[in-house]
């Protein structure tokens, strides 16, 4: 018992640390899930199309099979209570837009192809 309360007299900061890292997580749980499914969907397409351009920035065109298995892994631990009740197939068809939406901006914007590696 004593060399818990010394522990924790010793290394009261980091106790407070993690109690303000959960409660922030905690709120923004909250607020994530306080927030309309439309409007979750909209985030998490949002979140995709980020994850798709790192995927073509990483592993480059011709390999879409592996930029999908890092897209939905990365998806998996980012949303995993959205991962556990929608489908792959509903899944894919998001990443299918968000490709359509980084293609249309490679095709647009030369940062995005500097930032890809394109140009």
């Amino acid at each position: 018992m004593n060399d818990v309360v010394k522990f924790l007299v010793e290394n009261w900061y980091l106790l407070i640390a993690g109690v303000g890292v959960a409660a922030a997580a905690g709120f923004m749980l909250y607020h994530f899930f306080k927030l309309p499914t439309k409007e979750q969907i909209a985030k998490i397409k949002e979140w995709l199309l980020y994850a798709v351009t790192e995927a073509e920035k990483e592993l480059g065109g011709g390999t879409g099979k592996l930029k999908l298995r890092q897209v939905y892994d990365l998806f998996v631990q980012r949303f995993p209570a959205v991962a556990a009740v929608i489908s792959f197939d509903t899944f894919s068809g998001w990443v299918d837009e968000a490709l359509e939406q980084m293609r249309e901006m490679l095709e647009q914007n030369q940062n995005v192809q500097k930032y890809v590696g394109t140009l």
